[in-house]
């Protein structure tokens, strides 16, 4: 056989083995790394946060912080709002509470390469996409910022934009309006069905609780979430957003779409 044509067969081969979900295919999944996880154990069941320092370092390291310093185990769920938001983080279990740490200053937007970006729809700010599990948008100018999208984690805050602490909370819905409003921090990637079980209120009559905190990395290592996410500038993901512009059109929003995570084979 020539050799030109033994190149082509092969060739053809890893298409059909890419197609068929075989060792070709493995390239659409990546691990989510365990010192990027966040754990929360409600008292409705176990929220998992992918981390994202290179939105917010400085709110990444104080969530972390806090979760080893035990600061937010057992503390209510104090505002939960159905399509909007679920609230918590307070040490005072109400709005205004702070830990003894200093307030923080905000971190609305990031610098950006747009290294890994996967597009998803124009707008008039610049690209939507997403960035690891995030949706974000980048205005082409290097500069990004979260989209307030259905399992976006954030910093609460007072009236001052400097006024970040402890609070934190997990978007039940989206809330565009809040973009380069409060810094984002987090993605969650596993639990939506135990945040959609959050007792609703302000406050709620009988408030859930985070349980107990912790960053993934330091529980014992059955313990820990082994996850994985669909690479969003793969081809798995590619399809799945042509798919969803086919069928939506004009209409499709960033919101719309999601960055699919399962467990990793053998959890």
């Amino acid at each position: 056989m020539k050799r030109s044509r033994r190149r082509r067969l092969a060739g053809l081969a890893a298409l059909v083995l890419a197609f068929a979900g075989g060792p070709a295919a493995a390239r659409d999944w990546l691990p989510l790394p365990e010192d990027r996880l966040l754990v929360i154990d409600t008292s409705r069941g176990r929220l998992v946060i992918a981390l994202q320092p290179e939105f917010a370092p400085q709110a990444v390291e104080r969530v972390l912080r806090l979760s080893r310093e035990g600061v937010y185990d057992g503390l209510q769920f104090h505002r939960v709002i159905p399509g909007f938001v679920a609230q918590t983080g307070n040490p005072n279990n109400r709005d205004g509470g702070v830990s003894s740490h200093p307030d923080l200053p905000p971190e609305f937007t990031f610098r950006t390469s747009g290294q890994g970006f996967a597009a998803a729809r124009r707008a008039a700010e610049g690209s939507e996409g997403f960035l690891g599990p995030n949706p974000v948008v980048l205005d082409g100018r290097g500069r990004g910022w979260g989209a307030y999208c259905t399992g976006v984690v954030g910093m609460g805050r007072q009236e001052g934009i400097r006024t970040a602490n402890s609070e934190i909370f997990i978007m039940l819905a989206p809330a565009r309006r809040l973009d380069h409003d409060y810094t984002v921090w987090g993605q969650l990637v596993q639990g939506l069905d135990v945040l959609g079980a959050i007792a609703p209120g302000e406050p709620p009559a009988t408030p859930d609780r985070m349980v107990r905190v912790r960053p993934a990395q330091d529980l014992p290592p059955a313990e820990r979430p082994r996850l994985e996410m669909m690479d969003p500038t793969g081809p798995a993901f590619t399809r799945r957003l042509a798919e969803a512009r086919r069928d939506r059109g004009a209409d499709l929003g960033l919101c719309d779409l999601s960055v699919p995570v399962r467990p990793r084979a053998g959890s």
